[in-house]
C-alpha cells in the first residue's frame, strides 16, 4: 500500500501525539516555572486533550492540502459513537444512587473475606468491578472503580508506588475484564459481529483465563502493599470529592431508576440517537431530584470524550501501515505485535483493522483479539476506558499528573501474566 502525502503528515502528527502523551508531566513542570502562560502549559499538560489538540492540527494541515471538502468528507467519515457513548456512560455511572450500589456490592464482599477491611475492598476493587465490565461495559466499569479507589485509597495520601501499582492494575484488569462477553470490551466488539463470535465464544476462549489473570493480578498487588493497606483500616472511609457534607438516605426507588437508565445506554450502546435520549432523560431525574446527586462528573466525561475523538480522528489515517504489518505476521508474532502495537494506538483500531482481511484463521484471530486486550493497559490511550479512569485519578499524583513511564511500568507485569493466561491456558 503506497501512501499519499497526507497518510505520511498524518502519521507524523500521530508520532507527535504519543511523544506528547509521554510529556505531559514536562508541561505541568513548566507551569509552575512559567507563571506568565501557565494557563496554556496546564492545557498542554492535560492527557486528555493531547489526541484531540492534535488532530485539531491534522484538520488544519488536511485543510491547507487537501481543501475543505475532502476535509469535511474525512471527518464525517469517522464513527464518534464510542467518545459519545463514554461520556454519557461516565456520567450516569459516576452518580451517587450507582455508587451506592456497587459500594454495597463490593462491602458484602469484602466482608465474606477474611482480611481487614481496607485490604477486602482494594483487593475486591481490583478484581469484581473490572469483571463487572463484562456486562456493565468496560468504561462504566472503570469509571465506578476509579471512583471508589478515589474515595477510600488515594484520597487517605497513600505513596506514589501504590497509586502507579494500582492504576496499572486497574487499567490491565479492565481491559481483560471485559471479554467474559462479546459487547463491553471495545476491542471484541469491533470484531464480534465479523467473526461470528457471540458470548458463549468469549466465555469459553476467552474470559475464564481473563478471570485467572484478574485474579492474580489482584492478589499480587493486595499482598505486595499489604501492610500500607493495613494501615488504613483504622482511618475513617473517605468519602468521593463529589458527596456532599449530609447525604439523605438514598431511596430503592432512585437506585432502581438510576440502574434502569444505565441498562438501557448498556444495551443501546451503539445507536447514539437511543442513547443519548436515554441520557437527557437521565439529565431531567437528575435536575428534578437534585438531593440525591453530587456534582455530576461533566468535565471529566467531555475531556474524555475529546481525547477518544481525537484518537479516532488521527487513527484514521494509520491504515497503510497498521494494516500490512499486521497481516505481514504469524499467530504468535501477532499476539506480542497486538500486545506492543496497542500501547501506541487504541487496541479497538486494531482489531478493527484486522476484521477487514479476509480468509484469516481461527488462531490469528484469537492471537490479534488477546495481544489488543492484554496490552491495554500499558498507556492512556491503549484501552477506551483508560481516559476515564485516568480524569479521575490523575488529581491525586504529583504535579497532579502521571509519569507515562512510571504507568507502563507499573502495568508491565500484570501485562505479562494476562499474556501468559492467554497463551499458556
Amino acid at each position: 500500500m503506497t501512501p499519499t502525502t497526507m497518510q505520511i503528515v498524518a502519521t507524523g502528527i500521530f508520532a507527535l501525539a504519543i511523544i506528547h502523551t509521554f510529556s505531559t508531566k514536562f508541561f505541568e513542570r513548566l507551569a509552575h516555572r512559567r507563571p506568565a502562560h501557565s494557563g496554556v502549559w496546564h492545557l498542554l499538560g492535560e492527557v486528555e486533550i493531547v489526541f484531540g489538540f492534535w488532530a485539531l492540527v491534522m484538520a488544519v494541515v488536511m485543510f491547507s492540502l487537501q481543501g475543505t471538502e475532502a476535509t469535511k468528507t474525512y471527518i464525517n467519515s469517522r464513527n464518534f459513537t464510542e467518545p459519545m457513548f463514554v461520556f454519557v456512560i461516565m456520567v450516569v455511572a459516576g452518580t451517587r444512587p450507582v455508587l451506592h450500589m456497587a459500594r454495597q456490592i463490593v462491602r458484602v464482599f469484602a466482608r465474606v473475606l477474611p482480611l481487614r477491611e481496607s485490604v477486602a475492598t482494594y483487593f475486591v476493587v481490583l478484581t469484581l468491578v473490572p469483571l463487572l465490565g463484562s456486562f456493565i461495559t468496560e468504561p462504566a466499569a472503570m469509571t465506578l472503580a476509579a471512583i471508589l479507589l478515589a474515595g477510600r485509597f488515594y484520597s487517605a495520601n497513600i505513596s506514589e508506588r501504590l497509586k502507579y501499582a494500582t492504576l496499572g492494575v486497574l487499567f490491565v484488569n479492565v481491559s481483560i475484564g471485559g471479554t467474559l462477553t462479546a459487547y463491553a470490551a471495545p476491542p471484541v466488539l469491533m470484531v464480534a459481529a465479523t467473526w461470528n463470535w457471540d458470548t458463549a465464544f468469549m466465555l469459553t476462549h476467552f474470559g475464564w483465563k481473563a478471570a485467572i489473570a484478574v485474579f492474580v493480578n489482584g492478589v499480587a498487588v493486595t499482598l505486595l502493599f499489604r501492610r500500607e493497606l493495613e494501615s488504613l483500616a483504622s482511618a475513617p472511609s473517605a468519602r468521593d470529592d463529589t458527596s456532599t457534607a449530609a447525604e439523605p438516605m438514598m431511596p430503592t426507588w432512585i437506585m432502581i431508576l438510576h440502574l434502569a437508565l444505565l441498562a438501557g445506554i448498556v444495551v443501546f450502546a451503539h445507536y447514539p440517537p437511543l442513547f443519548i435520549g436515554l441520557f437527557l432523560l437521565f439529565m431531567g431525574v437528575a435536575s428534578a431530584y437534585p438531593q440525591y446527586q453530587d456534582r455530576l462528573i461533566l468535565r471529566e466525561g467531555l475531556l474524555v470524550a475529546f481525547f477518544l475523538a481525537g484518537l479516532v480522528v488521527l487513527g484514521g489515517q494509520q491504515q497503510w501501515w497498521l494494516q500490512p504489518l499486521l497481516t505481514r505476521m504469524d499467530a504468535d508474532a501477532v499476539f506480542w505485535g497486538a500486545t506492543a502495537l496497542t500501547a501506541i494506538t487504541d487496541n479497538a483500531a486494531l482489531t478493527y483493522l484486522g476484521s477487514l482481511v479476509e480468509g484469516l484463521s481461527d488462531e490469528f484471530k484469537y492471537a490479534l483479539v488477546a495481544g489488543a486486550v492484554t496490552g491495554g493497559g500499558l498507556t492512556v490511550i491503549a484501552n477506551a476506558p483508560n481516559p476515564a479512569g485516568m480524569s479521575i485519578l490523575r488529581k491525586y499524583f504529583a504535579d497532579e499528573s502521571v509519569s507515562a513511564a512510571r504507568l507502563f511500568a507499573a502495568a508491565l507485569l500484570p501485562t505479562l501474566v494476562a499474556a501468559a493466561a492467554f497463551r499458556l491456558l
